[in-house]
């Protein structure tokens, strides 16, 4: 069995790249699986055995087994040779969910590249195939446990086709990362009252919204305000309350609203306000320290306010 992680070489550390980058055997490297070196003591054990015994039956096994396995040394490295990588994009999640970098990788010879893979030292991919003259992505779920901009550092691609007994691979660390939304607060706090917010901390609460009907639900929508009973009488569908703001009322987002008062739990409860103004199709702006969003909808303004709340006080 492959080992979790593959190891970058002292003297040859990965710096940032840029692709595309095309893998030359200058920069591959090869060696033994475990079930190589097995592989490896069994054949000297027929080499022991051939020469204390004198069956040239047997030697002729020995070499036969040793041209083979020097074969697929050649076809491992071949593998993974002469291909072209270039980072993708990764959608934008939130803390604690998985990211996916996406690297694209072209196979510009007519060889077919079996079960080539990525590999990080939080987790691996699911090795591809990639077919000759054409190029795939191969996806690289890793774990985010804090906001902002992460960069997934060095990671491996590699391959042990086709016999497994050698690992051909690289290490490389390439110009992506993912954006990191704060996790929403998990707790239902309502959203503050339209012009509620006087800059310094002394907000008044509540809901300041008007019920103004029903639609279908959508994923994102908060599971508070799904409708039950009028989704039971309704049929199949999901329900969701609509809620308005009063006339003339702007509804402000505030970092002095919130009833948190450290950094990443006031970030927390922002970011469930945003979700739950958008989910509601209300015109709502964001006032951080130092920056402010004005009013507005749709899904750029939410992506525009995540953001912003993902890079709080980061440079």
């Amino acid at each position: 069995m492959a080992s979790a992680t593959l190891p970058y070489l002292p003297w040859r550390k990965p710096g940032v790249e840029c692709g595309p980058l095309r893998l030359t055997s200058r920069r591959l490297y090869i060696l033994p699986t475990r079930s190589g070196l097995v592989f490896a003591l069994l054949l000297l054990g027929l080499l022991v055995g051939a020469i204390n015994y004198g069956v040239s039956l047997v030697y002729l096994f020995t070499f036969w087994f040793v041209g083979l396995g020097v074969v697929g040394m050649l076809h491992t490295h071949r593998n993974l040779s002469g291909l072209v990588l270039q980072s993708g994009t990764a959608a934008p999640v939130f803390t604690g969910e998985t990211a996916c970098f996406k690297l694209r990788v072209a196979n510009p010879s007519r060889l077919l590249r079996q079960r080539i893979g990525l590999r990080h030292a939080q987790g691996q991919g699911k090795p591809d195939d990639i077919a000759g003259g054409c190029e795939t992505l191969l996806e690289l779920p890793l774990p985010q446990l804090e906001r902002g901009w992460k960069t997934p550092g060095h990671f491996s691609i590699h391959s042990a086709f086709p016999l497994g007994l050698f690992r051909c691979w690289t290490v490389l660390e390439l110009d992506w990362g993912v954006l990191v939304y704060p996790r929403p607060a998990a707790d239902a706090v309502p959203l503050p009252a339209p012009d509620a917010d006087d800059g310094e901390g002394n907000a008044a609460r509540g809901e300041g919204l008007e019920f103004d009907g029903l639609r279908v639900y959508q994923p994102g929508d908060a599971s508070r305000r799904i409708a039950w009973k009028a989704s039971a009488r309704g049929g199949d569908k999901l329900l969701t309350k609509q809620f308005a703001s009063t006339a003339g009322a702007s509804l402000w987002l505030s970092w002095w609203q919130t009833p948190e008062r450290d950094v990443e739990s006031r970030l927390s409860r922002l970011t469930r306000w945003a979700l739950d103004a958008h989910a509601a199709g209300l015109a709502y702006g964001l006032k951080l320290p130092g920056r402010t969003l004005p009013p507005q909808t749709g899904e750029a303004h939410l992506r525009q306010c995540l953001e912003a709340l993902a890079r709080h006080g980061q440079a």
